[in-house]
This record gives C-alpha cells, structure tokens and sequence, in this order.
C-alpha cells in the first residue's frame, strides 16, 4: 500500500470554496528506463484518480484525472470545490498491475 498524504479542511462554511491537495508516494515508471542492472524498470503508473462527495444522500464524483507518464513520480494533485454539506470525501487511486488505494476524509459543514 502507497503512502497517500491528503490536506483539506476539517471544516468550512456553506458555499465556501476549499481547497483540496493530494500526494501518494508511487514511483511512476514508464517502461522506458533502465535500472541499476540496465534492464528495463517495468510500467507501474497510476492511471487515474478520482475524489467523490458522499453527504449521506448523493454520492457525486467531484474530480477526477487521467494521469499519464508523463507525470513524475509521488504526483502531486491539487483541486478546489465548493463545501456544500457535511460528509466524507472519498479518494481513489487505480494504475498498473492492479493497482488500487482507497482513502477518506470528513468534511463538516456549518
């Protein structure tokens, strides 16, 4: 399992726009470089991410990113939305070789 590091407020005030910043440690490999022992590193990317908004009602996706090999190693993401109801967000990380991390935060709204 990744280390995924996420930053949010723990609160907010109805409509109040927050800011959301995501980090997981994943080494990103393209396939095209080459190890200590020269042979070929194999891919191992995360594909995708994916943050949905669940307030006990709706269970909406709120954001989400097609990454590519570009991206460097431990992406970095960051995003804002609009605080509307109290409840967790859900963060979704799926890449190579069935990959897949889960993890939660509660936001609470006033």
């Amino acid at each position: 399992m990744a280390r995924a590091l996420i930053t949010c407020p723990k609160t907010a005030q109805r409509g109040e726009i927050i800011e959301i910043r995501t980090l997981i440690a994943h080494p990103m490999e393209t396939g095209y470089r080459p190890g200590p022992d020269g042979a070929i590193l194999p891919r191992n990317l995360i594909r995708r991410l994916s943050c949905r908004y669940f307030d006990g009602k709706e269970d909406v996706e709120i954001f989400s990113a097609e990454l590519f090999p570009a991206v460097a190693a431990n992406p970095f993401i960051s995003f804002f939305t609009i605080a509307t109801a109290s409840g967790t967000l859900r963060f979704s990380w799926s890449g190579d070789n069935g990959f897949t991390q889960t993890e939660s935060v509660a936001l609470t709204v006033t």
